[in-house]
């Protein structure tokens, strides 16, 4: 079961790097995918593993489970913002137009930006403003915002102007 576990996982690991790199993603990003991969796939195993060697019966799963998902759901009440820009940081790494050095401009009402994405993260989003100044922009609003991709790679273009690198 160990055996077939790890194959499985070098099969998504290597998958999610081959859509990472035709997708323009960086390497960071890609390995942060595989750590979440790896560590759901991980607690798999240990549920697999209880079955196995006999360890748990059905009965006392059902009361582990029980109680886990009470106190995960009193933490995910309380921090259901943090696991909604996680969330939206896996689906932008599959599904997100944009890549770092674009220039974009988000489409918000009471404060709209036009910056060039500096950096994609787990929870948020870097932009670097035209005066310098550094933004981060939570996931979750990225995906609910209207976004228009003003430059594609903008930031390479700074740096060939003789202007200091982001």
């Amino acid at each position: 079961m160990l055996v077939v576990l790890l194959i499985i996982r070098s099969l998504i690991h290597f998958a999610i790097t081959k859509i990472g790199h035709t997708s323009g993603i960086n390497d960071a990003r890609i390995r942060l995918i595989r750590r979440y991969i790896t560590v759901t796939l991980f607690l798999i195993a240990i549920l697999i593993e209880s079955f196995i060697f006999g360890g748990a019966q059905v009965h006392d799963l059902a009361v582990v489970f029980s109680s886990v998902f009470a106190v995960i759901g009193i933490a995910l009440f309380a921090i259901w913002s943090i696991l909604s820009n996680i969330t939206s940081g896996i689906i932008m790494f599959f599904n997100f137009p944009y890549k770092v050095g674009d220039k974009i401009e988000i489409h918000d009402k009471d404060f709209p930006i036009k910056a060039i994405i500096e950096d994609i993260r787990a929870f948020q989003i870097h932009l670097r403003l035209d005066n310098g100044n550094l933004v981060t922009y939570p996931n979750n609003l990225m995906l609910q915002k209207a976004v228009t991709l003003i430059q594609k790679d903008a930031i390479d273009e700074t740096v060939d102007d003789g202007v200091d690198a982001i």
